[in-house]
């Protein structure tokens, strides 16, 4: 049927279509909340990084207390736990930071040294020395190579910089430790009485998917701990057959940055490959180049998805997928808490799904039926 365009009447809402004030201002409180949460999110950022940082490191010491107060008080086991956690990285500092200095130091005091045998070495090559001639590069690198014991003064402005960074990363560390602290003390008794506001199935299903979750956290800190020994041990050993000094520091250096997803091997393959310029350029340098890109390749697509699926039964697709994201996302920080989250949202959808199978079972469940105990068969004629 043709519509008359000079019929306005058609246009116009219905008596019963009109919308009401009520709707109009549940709608704007919605809005206005919502942009609420999000700034105030974004002012609390820091707090809530420290928050979720804490929560996860209480998980992750969770299972280590647990495994030492069945032998003592539990006051002791958290004392303990805290403590080996406090004196690790001081005791890797010992170990790793004095031969670095000294590795610096030498290589500082060996520049002279390594500029003439560049300029001996050019000297012996017709177009190397043209194109010395033309570009001066002997000169400038001898000129900077005599002038770097001067810039120490320079790097003590450097390291004062560095030493404020320091300071605030320590406080942020220590509010870190001391929030981990309160929540393994108490933090399960405060969960606890939380989930006890809800009844029945949800009760439940709350509980379960709590103690999952922090099986898969320690379950993923105990693979990686796993994954950054077996670098640090294939490291030592690379490094002690090419004869690279201090073999040990650099392997507990690699297992460190191993810690980091995805890259952390690298940044440390790197690091490793300039102090192996100054052991046995070119052969130790090219073997160990082949060596850290094999390693890392064989790392990101083998061992960790193979270590992460049984630690916290994530197929090795989810696992590569969320470690991207969440370093995408969130940096560092994101590719390290990715694995626990993607584990955390599985075991979360699977025990809804369960949930919702009991609900649905009960409804389907009749009451006569449910009388009898037998499910699914018709209730006994009256």
């Amino acid at each position: 049927m043709a519509v008359d365009p000079t019929d306005i009447s058609s246009l116009l809402p219905l008596p019963g279509d009109h919308v009401s004030s009520r709707t109009v201002l549940r709608v704007v409180v919605i809005v206005l909340t919502v942009i609420g949460t999000i700034v105030l999110v974004r002012l609390l950022w820091q707090p809530i990084t420290w928050l979720v940082v804490a929560a996860f490191l209480a998980v992750a010491l969770s299972a280590p207390v647990n495994v030492l107060a069945r032998r003592m008080r539990r006051g002791y086991a958290i004392t303990i736990v805290y403590l080996t956690l406090l004196l690790t990285p001081v005791a890797l500092g010992i170990l790793i930071v004095p031969p670095m200095i000294r590795q610096g130091v030498d290589f500082v005091n060996k520049l002279p040294a390594y500029s003439r045998d560049v300029q001996d070495y050019v000297n012996r090559s017709k177009r190397l020395r043209k194109i010395d001639r033309d570009f001066e590069i002997t000169t400038k690198l001898r000129k900077e190579a005599n002038n770097a014991p001067k810039h120490f003064g320079e790097a003590a402005g450097t390291l004062r910089d560095v030493g404020s960074a320091l300071v605030s990363s320590l406080f942020a560390a220590l509010t870190i430790l001391v929030l981990s602290l309160f929540m393994v003390s108490r933090g399960r008794s405060w969960v606890d009485a939380a989930v006890d506001l809800w009844g029945g199935h949800e009760r439940e299903a709350l509980k379960r998917t709590l103690d999952r979750t922090g099986v898969a956290v320690g379950n993923y800190v105990g693979g990686a701990a796993l994954q950054a020994t077996v670098a640090g041990v294939t490291s030592f050993l690379v490094l002690t057959v090419l004869g690279v000094p201090f073999a040990a520091p650099l392997a507990i250096l690699v297992g460190l940055f191993d810690l980091l997803p995805m890259v952390g091997a690298t940044i440390a393959a790197v690091f490793i490959g300039l102090v192996t310029l100054f052991n046995d350029f070119p052969t130790a340098t090219i073997i160990w180049t082949i060596f850290a890109v094999a390693y890392q390749q064989f790392e990101n697509y083998v061992i960790q998805p193979q270590i992460q699926k049984r630690a916290v039964e994530l197929q090795p697709f989810v696992t590569l997928v969320s470690v991207m994201f969440g370093a995408a996302l969130f940096g560092v920080l994101g590719a390290i808490l990715a694995v626990p989250t993607a584990a955390t949202i599985q075991i979360a959808i699977q025990e809804w799904l369960q949930y919702r199978r009991a609900v649905r079972r009960e409804l389907v469940l009749s009451p006569d039926a449910a009388a009898a105990g037998v499910a699914g068969q018709p209730p006994a004629p009256a």
